[in-house]
């Protein structure tokens, strides 16, 4: 009786494992603490494995244009996935907003003073943001700016990242005394200072997901989008800083 049990119990093994899929995702900067450890809960209640690959908006999607194997689009923002529904490009109807995220100011200096005034003064070498041309944070950012009047006088201080991520790294560094990033990657750091900058100087930074094209019948990517609009997901979403709506 007992060999037969042991026996039972690896073949339900080898089935699980046979069973179990691993998908590529497409996941932007700004999303990268969030997304793992989502995956993470994801991969032990499933046994399916996200390979999550980071990077700006803009950029994946040109890479998915040309035939890039992502199953799973996280985007910035929720245009790019409109975008690729309307281009045939991802499966229609399967677009949600996964997230709502907060635009923050961040210096590495725990005891400086923030706000407006600070960009008014201009009392800086170096303000880093993502590029506003592939990633939506660097879009609001620059929204912002010119909303406050003082883009033109800030210009020539600003350097670009490729990514959030990038911008977030140059002020982490010294290269940059300021950044405009998301308030996930920095919600979490006991040093440094940020400003939440008031939602009323930017468009709602709403982040979509969708299922692309080459996903169209994975199981296990299907079933990660569904465990993204579940309770545990949102819990996760919501420790860092973001915002939740209600799926489109």
């Amino acid at each position: 009786m007992r060999h037969f049990l042991l026996a039972t119990v690896a073949v339900m093994s080898l089935s699980a494992t046979a069973h179990a899929d691993e998908f590529n995702v497409a996941v932007a900067a700004n999303f990268t603490a969030p997304a793992k450890e989502i995956a993470t809960v994801f991969e032990q209640k499933t046994g399916h494995k996200a390979v999550l690959s980071f990077g700006a908006t803009g950029q994946f999607y040109a890479q998915i244009k040309q035939d890039a194997p992502f199953v799973v689009f996280l985007a910035a923002d929720d245009e790019t996935p409109k975008k690729a529904v309307e281009e045939g490009l991802a499966v229609p109807d399967s677009r949600f907003t996964y997230a709502v995220g907060r635009l923050v100011l961040w210096t590495k200096a725990s005891d400086a003073q923030l706000g407006e005034d600070t960009l008014r003064k201009g009392a800086f070498e170096k303000l880093s943001i993502a590029n506003p041309a592939t990633a939506p944070y660097g879009g609001a950012a620059v929204q912002a700016m010119k909303k406050m009047g003082v883009f033109e006088a800030i210009q020539p201080k600003i350097v670009q990242g490729n990514s959030i991520a990038q911008a977030f790294q140059f002020a982490e560094t010294g290269a940059a005394e300021l950044a405009f990033v998301a308030l996930s990657q920095v919600i979490a750091k006991p040093d440094g200072t940020r400003w939440p900058v008031p939602e009323s100087l930017h468009d709602p930074i709403f982040q979509d997901a969708v299922l692309l094209r080459k996903g169209a019948g994975n199981e296990a990517a299907t079933a990660f989008l569904a465990f993204l609009k579940g309770p545990e997901a949102a819990a996760v979403i919501s420790k860092y800083g973001y915002g939740t709506r209600a799926p489109n």
